[in-house]
């Protein structure tokens, strides 16, 4: 039995499986998922877990080199833009999209993760960089 790292058998795979530019996306309760993409569903309830649990996992675990983030979340959740910031190595771009275009770029990741999170343009997606 594993026993640290990501538990989660579909989400462990999914990373074991990223190889460089491939893209997950990790989300709010609301999002939408693409009829095609997977989908690894971790919510139990409201609020559990939260959209910052699930990045810090997914952060300690994989390499990224990009992000995209909802312009709307600049105005609607500075609370969450900050926290999301302050962890992101200094090297990682940061991209700012419509949020509309963030669900449309849905359409192409890996997975998406939802997450127990109720507050507004909890969404991220993360790009993979290489290990060299």
């Amino acid at each position: 039995m594993k026993k640290n790292g990501i538990l989660n058998s579909e989400l462990a795979k999914i990373a074991a499986d990223l190889g460089h530019t491939d893209q997950v996306c990790i989300g709010d309760l609301g999002l939408p998922v693409p009829k095609d993409v997977n989908k690894i569903d971790l919510a139990l309830k409201r609020g559990v877990p939260s959209f910052q649990e699930v990045l810090d996992l997914y952060l300690e675990n994989i390499l990224v080199e990009k992000i995209y983030l909802a312009n709307e979340m600049k105005e609607n959740n500075i609370k969450q833009l900050q926290i999301i910031l302050k962890k992101l190595p200094q090297n990682v771009e940061v991209i700012y999209v419509s949020h509309e275009e963030l669900k449309k770029m849905t359409k192409n990741v890996k997975a998406v993760v939802r997450t127990g999170e109720a507050t507004p343009y909890s969404n991220i997606i993360l790009q993979s960089g290489v290990i060299i």
